[in-house]
């Protein structure tokens, strides 16, 4: 009796199978022609797509547009071609484009509400490419970070630091957030306190002598100046802009220069000091 069974089971599946086998061949046989030129079409279509995204691209370099937005552009152009290549090839093998988009649309309802993070830093990176507070070469301060922006995605911002350290911030952290933009270039800000009595105007001059020295500092863009009247000290405020890709090492020759120049001009760097007398009763 059990012999039966598994040889009637046995047979249900092999016709099930046979059913199956019989219905792919069909399709096969019914549509092996439309398969063959919707895959030519879809690889000379994906060709085409690539090259009309590029052209876009170039096209919008040439003319001068911001190299963030010609990309957005160029791969916008990409998507398109895309997609067209995609409903032909679809109707190429009788597949209804109609409800196939509805079926998409309601997909991509259920998607979106699924991954309304990623959704939001798409319309954060559209929002960048629109508006365009910053672009590719700049140099930001966001979130705490600083870099120059070395690339503008939909999804996130890309930054480098003078270490070569590649920072990805995504776009929906950039929206909204204060953001200070110095184009290629950063501030550095240093103090330096002289005896009180040095001679201000020579210390100032010598400072100055040391900036215009150094080739990465716009000597027009140079400030020195009284800062305060400190307890033990002067102190001369010194700023100055320097290329965002060698900050550090600019500013650390800046302030080997400063003390080697201030020494050799014999202006004494003052340093905290205390007064202390001792008052004795007379017996």
């Amino acid at each position: 009796m059990a012999e039966k069974d598994w040889t009637s089971l046995m047979n249900q599946e092999l016709k099930d199978f046979q059913k199956i086998y019989d219905q792919v061949a069909e399709f096969f046989v019914n549509y092996s022609f439309q398969l063959v030129g919707a895959l030519i079409i879809l690889i000379i279509g994906l060709f085409i797509a690539s090259r009309v995204g590029r052209m876009v691209q170039r096209l919008c370099e040439r003319n001068r547009i911001d190299v963030t937005l010609s990309r957005f552009l160029g791969n916008v152009a990409k998507v398109a071609v895309t997609m067209v290549v995609a409903i032909i090839c679809l109707g190429k093998i009788g597949i209804s484009v109609g409800p196939f988009l509805a079926a998409v649309g309601a997909v991509s309802l259920g998607a979106g509400l699924a991954v309304q993070g990623l959704l939001s830093n798409y319309s954060a990176g559209l929002n960048i490419v629109i508006t365009r507070p910053f672009v590719v070469g700049d140099t930001i301060s966001v979130q705490g970070v600083t870099g120059v922006v070395d690339e503008i995605r939909l999804a996130y911002t890309l930054l480098e630091d003078e270490d070569g350290v590649r920072i990805l911030i995504p776009n929906r952290h950039i929206i909204g957030e204060i953001i200070h933009n110095s184009d290629t270039t950063r501030l550095a800000d240093t103090i330096v306190g002289v005896a009180y009595e040095s001679d201000i105007g020579k210390a100032i001059a010598v400072i100055r002598k040391v900036l215009a020295d150094i080739p990465e500092i716009e000597e027009s863009t140079a400030q020195v100046g009284l800062d305060a009247f400190a307890d033990s000290s002067i102190n001369l405020s010194v700023r100055f802009w320097i290329p965002t890709r060698q900050f550090h090492a600019v500013r650390f020759r800046v302030n080997q220069g400063i003390l080697d120049a201030l020494r050799e001009a014999g202006i004494v760097i003052a340093f905290p000091q205390r007064e202390v007398r001792l008052l004795s009763e007379e017996s």
